[in-house]
């Protein structure tokens, strides 16, 4: 801090999960004074929501659900917010049909026209039609030995492209792994014993995790442009590009993509049946997703969402392909240099990692118990 400025023992760069996670734990565990510094007019970061001129709470990076398997983590953020009960459903556009996605016994039903009416059968389909790949090299290989070619063409292959402009086989297999195949009726994306969204809202989960007079957060700020004046901490904690970190080590750059969304109110009370559809063939939007399904609100009107990735606009997914793990290997060794002088790199794209919101709030909290404890 320039002299005669306030000091601080902690510097966060970037208010979303990880870095709020990580500045909430320094103020209300250590009783650290806290310094949030975000580049957006907002904390949440991509989590960050709001209610529109229709009075519908609405994401402004694309929708996010909550669910986890931790009872730590679930009990930690209940800290923080009541839960609305919600179990996420999604369909895909397949020809006419809207099917279910995981690919379970209806989906296959409706697919083939066909009628599988029992687990034992439906093992038995995925036996006669997936292919026999033990170790799949790539995104394309890890579809054809779980659903099988046909349900991959329909389904998946041309989503895949949409998503990430690159073809299943030239992403790394994790891509295709994170998508879930069920021998029985259940249709609930995920299977997670906890499972919800924020009472009310997102933003004001992160809000009252920041509600601590030793935190501090200065919004519309850049770091890069303010990092000369910041002195006298004791640990930084980047939660950014790591390759803006590090450009001056390193001047090749990792990919990342993003999406352009596209809302739309409309004077209904619900648009589709579900809060999410894929488009996995004819649109150039992969998905319309409507958040009134997931957080419960009552309202004559609904907004919906449609979804472009691009690869402008703000960072939301690393790409996992080889070329982008063998340059961020290269960053990760310099990062793990700057631990010995108290700076960190935490969250999906310091670490250059897809974290799910459980996976981001438990990655952050392993850091800091790692580092104080």
């Amino acid at each position: 801090m320039r002299e005669g400025e306030k000091k601080y023992d902690i510097i966060v760069v970037g208010a979303g999960i990880s870095g709020v996670t990580i500045a909430e734990r320094c103020a209300n565990v250590l009783k650290k004074k806290v310094l949030v510094i975000e580049k957006r007019d907002h904390v949440g970061g991509n989590c960050y929501d709001y209610f529109n001129e229709a009075g519908v709470l609405v994401p402004k990076y694309g929708p996010h659900f909550f669910h986890t398997n931790f009872s730590d983590i679930w009990e930690y953020v209940s800290q923080f917010t009541n839960w609305h009960p919600y179990e996420h459903r999604v369909l895909s556009k397949v020809g006419e049909s809207l099917v279910p996605i995981p690919v379970n016994i209806e989906t296959v039903n409706k697919v083939f026209d066909i009628n599988i009416s029992s687990e034992h059968e439906m093992v038995e389909w995925l036996e006669r039609n997936v292919e026999k790949i033990e170790n799949p090299k790539n995104s394309e290989e890890s579809a054809l030995g779980r659903v099988g070619k046909i349900l991959y063409e329909k389904m998946f292959k041309n989503y895949t492209k949409k998503q990430w402009d690159l073809w299943p086989h030239e992403l790394d297999a994790s891509v295709m792994d994170r998508i879930p195949v069920r021998t029985n009726f259940d249709d609930r994306y995920f299977t997670d014993k906890y499972q919800g969204m924020p009472s009310k809202g997102y933003t004001k989960l992160f809000e009252r995790m920041l509600a601590n007079p030793n935190i501090d957060v200065r919004l519309g700020s850049d770091y890069f442009e303010i990092e000369k004046d910041i002195q006298g901490y004791d640990k930084l904690f980047f939660t950014g590009k790591v390759d803006d970190f590090l450009k001056e080590k390193i001047s090749a750059r990792l990919q990342y993509r993003s999406l352009n969304l596209k809302y739309k109110t409309l004077d209904t009370e619900y648009f589709q049946e579900r809060a999410q559809i894929n488009y996995p063939n004819e649109n150039e939007y992969t998905r319309i997703t409507e958040p009134k399904h997931a957080t419960g609100q009552i309202n004559k009107k609904t907004t919906i969402i449609m979804e472009y990735p691009t690869w402008d606009d703000e960072p939301y997914y690393p790409v996992p392909t080889p070329r982008n793990q063998e340059l961020y290997d290269k960053f990760f060794q310099e990062a793990q240099k700057l631990e010995e002088k108290g700076i960190y790199f935490v969250g999906r794209l310091a670490n250059y990692k897809y974290f799910n919101m459980d996976q981001a709030f438990k990655n952050a909290l392993d850091l800091f118990y790692k580092i104080n404890f």
